[in-house]
C-alpha cells in the first residue's frame, strides 16, 4: 500500500486544492511513497507495554490567583499614549458599516 499511483496522486492533491504538474507528480510520487513506507514501519511496532504520555518535558502550567490592581494612572496620561484620541476616549478606525 506504500505506493501510490498517479491518478491517486493527482486526486489527493485536487482535494487538496494544489496545482501540481506532471513533473510535480512524478517528483512527488516517490517522496510520498517513501513517507508511506516509513508510516507502515511505524505501525509494525508493539507499543502495547508503554505508558502513553502527552508530553515529556515534565513542564506542568503554572498558575496565578487574577488580582484586580488599581491603575496609578489618571486618564489625560493614559490617553496621551494613544495614536488618536476624542473627547476622552481613544479614537479607532470604524470596524462596522
Amino acid at each position: 500500500m506504500s505506493k501510490l499511483s498517479k491518478e491517486e496522486l493527482a486526486n489527493i492533491a485536487t482535494l487538496a486544492r494544489l496545482g501540481l504538474s506532471e513533473d510535480e507528480l512524478n517528483r512527488l510520487g516517490g517522496q510520498v511513497g517513501s513517507i508511506l513506507e516509513f508510516v507502515e514501519q511505524l505501525q509494525k511496532i508493539d507499543a502495547s507495554g508503554v505508558k502513553q504520555t502527552s508530553q515529556v518535558t515534565g513542564l506542568v502550567d503554572v498558575w496565578r490567583e487574577d488580582e484586580v490592581v488599581r491603575c496609578e494612572l489618571s486618564r489625560e496620561e493614559l490617553l496621551k499614549n494613544a495614536p488618536a484620541t476624542e473627547k476622552g476616549y481613544i479614537k479607532v478606525k470604524r470596524v462596522l458599516q
